[in-house]
């Protein structure tokens, strides 16, 4: 770490890491941005682009890793919301600091195959999710087993945005599922989970930034790739054996409030459409 002395005010110059979700925005010309919300583990900052992800969590190590995280080896500097930062160029400027990324992450780590018989018939999580029993989530649920695109997009319309908090339950139930059908359903085989993938990524990220808050849209952006935390990408390793998957499932869903168990809600829905049209994709477009 070294300080610069020349300029109006000190400038702290630091190094960091990032996940490669980041990477777009972060090595484009410079842009202006905002201070979003400001936590003593996180600072979330808005850039003013079009490229996604548009809101950038710059982190401590005690925060959760999320898709659109850069990690600093130094304390995050007092800030309020509404304050002023740039974005490009491969630095972001906040308040005294000067960060450059140096190290990267990949937020989307492919699963090894996986013979779909040998995968958990569900997942129990832990928690109640912010919207069990919803009627949006028994349609969810039941059109992704059957392979029913209309009832299925027709449901996540309905989530999007759903809830209270930062990242709302049905935000978060929408990213585990969409995480889970891109890559369980690769390592399964299932082509058909993975087609649905598709068509609901791209209803969820349609305008999301006018649906949900901000921060939610960013990461439902990330999910529709298949970028995700630690803790969910943990938990579809174990689901293929290579990990043991009742401490995998406990680490995500201490996420948040309710996020862990939502996402929890989302990557058993995932698994269990997974499995159903592993084990009968001809039939899997019939309603």
């Amino acid at each position: 770490m070294t300080v610069s002395t020349h300029a109006r005010r000190a400038r702290t110059h630091v190094t960091g890491a990032a996940s490669a979700a980041v990477r777009p925005v972060l090595e484009s010309p410079r842009r202006r941005a905002r201070v979003l919300a400001a936590f003593p583990a996180g600072v979330y900052l808005e850039v003013r682009t079009d490229l996604e992800p548009s809101v950038l969590a710059i982190i401590t190590g005690e925060a959760t890793r999320l898709p659109n995280s850069v990690l600093l080896a130094a304390d995050l500097p007092r800030v309020t919301v509404g304050d002023d930062a740039s974005v490009g160029e491969g630095t972001i400027e906040l308040g005294r600091l000067r960060l450059r990324v140096r190290r990267w992450w990949d937020p989307a780590p492919p699963l090894a195959p996986v013979d779909p018989v040998r995968l958990p018939a569900a997942l129990d999580p832990a928690g109640a999710p912010g919207l069990a029993g919803h009627p949006a989530m028994e349609l969810l649920a039941e059109s992704c087993g059957r392979g029913w695109l209309l009832g299925a997009v027709t449901a996540a319309e309905q989530l999007v945005g759903l809830g209270p908090g930062l990242t709302p339950s049905g935000d978060d139930v929408l990213a585990g599922l969409l995480v889970t059908l891109r890559h369980l359903g690769a390592a399964a085989g299932a082509e058909r989970a993975v087609w649905l993938a598709d068509w609901l990524a791209a209803t969820v990220t349609y305008d999301a930034r006018t649906r949900t808050t901000p921060i939610s849209a960013t990461l439902l952006h990330c999910a529709a790739r298949g970028e995700s935390c630690p803790e969910v990408s943990g938990v579809l390793r174990a689901l293929t054996g290579h990990a043991a998957l009742e401490p995998a499932l406990s680490r995500l869903c201490r996420l948040g409030h309710t996020s862990g168990a939502d996402l929890a809600q989302g990557v058993g829905i995932g698994l269990a459409t997974v499995r159903a049209l592993a084990a009968a994709p001809v039939l899997a477009g019939a309603r």
